[in-house]
């Protein structure tokens, strides 16, 4: 496993927030562009924990609950799982078109290359993110961003795979600087999904910031379709969709979840345009269904009407559910490993994996975080999902455990350390799983 500060707290913490240099930045191959999310992940932690306290001694801790901060880190993931599937075909796509269609020949180490990248991308970042409020088939997958009924910097991690707005800068920008801007652009928006900064001055005026994107992220009347910025909010401001903060926002959806199980939240869209598109009598409104706004119905405007949308005011009540306190440490204990897990795999995939290894990776991370989502919802079948989870561990470690050790640098000792914990998790949903039958015989 790599080292878990990837680069020195000063450029870490820079980075956070898009104070880098031309000269640290440029690159000439996209395969030296460091992987700069990657090493910005313990600074999302290490600023996470800093909300936390900051807002704990404000009294602010009702903005943190345990199995909302989880889902949201599990939808970020999840990107990064998928990225292991679809990984690099977005970049070869961009450079094939820049390779065989480009107009302009722009010096990879000159400022004003990288100056030119900066707003465009963010430009482009600003049309497509507006494009996945208002075509209600992208908005199936950018609902998961806007799933959280809670507003903190575990939020920002709550995210989806749609980032195609870069691919018009093709025929003009190099894709090594297209790449480092990409990846800045995402982290510089990670800080501003947080409550316990105010409005900043003069700032305001210029930047994506905590206030702007608490707009974004709300359903109140005055928020919706406002506010798509990523870095600078003069894009609003020239294209109309600007709004400044009125009133105390109510996050969420229009109409929220009701669940922390990470797969329902990525696909409920999706299936509720399945059963809604049926709905219409003709095929003309079936297609139109996919490519207007989330509102749209047959004889409304493109993006439907604001009227439809609830008109609600801060407070609202949110969905949620009890854990006892035993659970909350065991599905926070298992969401550590998991995502230590991860970070792991991210460490051993770039040296290599057989398909077999990569396809058991996934299948861990995934089938582990939607087993924490059903303990959380209080399912009845969540403890037999959990045993079979802790049995396939112990099994896993047993026949593979050569393998294991081959490729993580693991010793015997650790692995069975492992297993001893697995083996006393299953021991703990015992209990349940006898209480679920007896309830089971009760119902007959």
């Amino acid at each position: 496993m790599g080292a878990v500060f990837k680069t020195d707290a000063v450029t870490g913490y820079r980075r956070m927030f898009y104070i880098v240099s031309p000269n640290e930045t440029s690159f000439k191959f996209v395969e030296d562009v460091p992987k700069y999310i990657d090493e910005a992940s313990v600074y999302f932690l290490t600023l996470i924990a800093l909300e936390y306290l900051v807002a704990y001694l404000e009294g602010k801790k009702s903005i943190f609950r345990l199995a909302d901060s989880i889902t949201s880190i599990t939808a970020g993931m999840f990107l990064v799982v998928s990225d292991f599937v679809v990984k690099g075909f977005d970049i070869a796509v961009y450079s094939w078109i820049y390779e065989n269609y480009r107009l302009l020949n722009l010096p990879w180490d000159n400022a004003w290359t990288w100056l030119i990248c900066l707003f465009g991308i963010d430009l482009g970042y600003y049309w497509c993110h507006r494009m996945a409020h208002e075509v209600n088939f992208i908005w199936a997958a950018h609902q998961v961003h806007h799933s959280s009924e809670d507003y903190n910097l575990s939020t920002a991690l709550r995210q989806c795979c749609t980032e195609v707005f870069y691919i018009p800068l093709a025929p003009i920008i190099p894709p090594a600087i297209m790449l480092v801007h990409i990846e800045f652009n995402l982290i510089f928006q990670f800080w501003v999904h947080t409550q316990v900064v105010d409005k900043l001055g003069p700032l305001e005026y210029i930047l994506n910031t905590p206030s702007h994107h608490r707009v974004h992220h709300g359903r109140n009347r005055y928020c919706i379709d406002k506010n798509y910025a990523g870095v600078f909010i003069i894009w609003d401001r020239m294209f109309g969709t600007f709004t400044p903060e009125k009133e105390p926002v109510v996050f969420g959806l229009v109409h929220p979840l009701q669940t922390w199980e990470p797969i329902t939240v990525q696909l409920c869209h999706l299936k509720y345009m399945w059963h809604k598109i049926w709905e219409f009598e003709t095929f003309s409104d079936k297609v139109a269904f996919i490519f207007k706004g989330p509102g749209w119905e047959p004889g409304k405007p493109r993006l439907g009407l604001i009227e439809d949308i609830p008109d609600i005011h801060h407070p609202q009540p949110k969905f949620d559910t009890f854990l006892p306190t035993w659970c909350k440490f065991y599905v926070g204990f298992h969401f550590l490993v998991s995502f230590l897990v991860l970070d792991a795999f991210v460490n051993i995939f770039e040296v290599g994996l057989t398909a077999l290894a990569a396809a058991l990776g996934i299948f861990y991370i995934i089938y582990t975080m939607t087993c924490i989502g059903h303990i959380c919802d209080g399912t009845w079948y969540a403890p037999w999902m959990e045993l079979i989870r802790c049995s396939l561990v112990l099994v896993a470690t047993t026949s593979l455990k050569e393998d294991l050790m081959r490729v993580t640098d693991l010793d015997d000792a650790f692995i069975q350390g492992v297993r001893g914990v697995f083996f006393i998790s299953m021991l703990l949903w015992l209990p349940h799983l006898l209480k679920t039958r007896e309830n089971k015989e009760k119902l007959k």
